[in-house]
């Protein structure tokens, strides 16, 4: 199969732009849990080592220049400084963590000063009974502290921040669910039912999902004993179409989505998205084929069996940041 594993999308600098433009996905994993950057500008690939041995959800803040990654060996949220000053196989800093607050940590996501952590454990033992929980941290420039953990009424996964609303994935599901002016309005321990769920039609469980320029991509891992099933769905003018499909609903696929899935994807089980819309690149990260890949698809909006514009491998891939400047 003909399929370029060294091709990277760059997005088009302006006029006048010099090298300090940045195009980077970051990329954490359950294989070693170190952060593997494939910078998008200088068609460069780097491997930084990490204090984990399995790692779910990342963050990078370009203002900072840190990564916050959650560890699933440590059960806490790890901070690591001076990422751009980095070389090829460095070993990252580890500035500062919070306390071991989670069990099974799947996502991360940040607004303003505040990180949500997805954390998919069986809260009260019976697995009979769906349940979850969402961490949440206030963040300085030198801590991360708990404020308050929100248990949910279904299995999470990924999450995402739209505005102050957040969606989450409801796991072992067609389901995405939202809460309104998420931190806002939950400010202490309880458990709480979404705003609003819905199913997508197409999908058999979905787990990954990234918003941007009004786009969502979800992922479908399908039968997660399968490593040639899974693909993902685009959702332009998301909010609209949210917004239209009542509480318990299905979002039908006709006129609303398209579906990119087939042998030549790659994708099996694609457990983390994330979308570059100024480029029109969908970048996911597939745990099962091939042992784990990152894989990037341009102009997927097309749909059907596409072929990877971008072929990673790597062991294990769990979650993706995607960072442009």
């Amino acid at each position: 199969m003909a399929i370029s594993s060294l091709a990277f999308v760059a997005c088009d600098k302006e006029d006048g732009s010099t090298d300090s433009s940045r195009t980077e996905l970051y990329v954490s994993n359950n294989a070693d849990g170190n952060v593997t950057i494939y910078d998008m500008e200088k068609n460069e690939t780097k491997t930084l080592t990490t204090t984990s041995l399995a790692a779910e959800g990342i963050y990078y803040d370009g203002d900072m220049d840190k990564v916050i990654q959650a560890s699933r060996s440590s059960n806490q949220l790890n901070v690591y400084t001076d990422i751009s000053t980095l070389s090829l196989n460095a070993v990252l800093a580890l500035g500062f963590s919070s306390t071991s607050d989670l069990s099974s940590p799947r996502d991360v996501a940040v607004n303003g000063n505040m990180v949500v952590v997805a954390d998919n454990s069986d809260v009260d033992g019976d697995a009979a009974t769906a349940d979850g929980r969402l961490f949440i941290y206030t963040k300085t420039d030198a801590s991360l502290t708990l404020r308050n953990v929100v248990t949910t009424d279904f299995a999470v996964w990924g999450i995402e921040f739209v505005d102050n609303d957040l969606y989450a994935i409801v796991d072992k599901t067609n389901q995405l669910a939202v809460y309104t002016n998420f931190t806002a309005s939950n400010t202490t321990n309880a458990t709480v039912s979404a705003s609003k769920t819905i199913a997508i039609e197409g999908i058999v469980r979905t787990h990954g999902l990234a918003y941007d320029g009004g786009t969502m991509i979800l992922t479908d891992v399908g039968d997660a004993a399968s490593d040639s099933d899974g693909g993902f769905h685009i959702i332009a003018d998301f909010k609209s179409k949210f917004s239209a499909t009542a509480d318990g609903s299905m979002l039908a696929i006709a006129g609303n989505q398209v579906r990119v899935a087939g042998a030549a994807t790659m994708l099996g089980n694609p457990v983390a998205a994330e979308y570059d819309a100024s480029a029109n690149v969908v970048y996911i990260a597939e745990a099962k084929n091939g042992g784990g890949r990152v894989l990037s698809y341009t102009n997927a909006d097309a749909g059907g069996d596409l072929t990877p514009s971008m072929n990673k491998t790597l062991s294990k891939a769990s979650s993706l940041y995607f960072y442009s400047k």
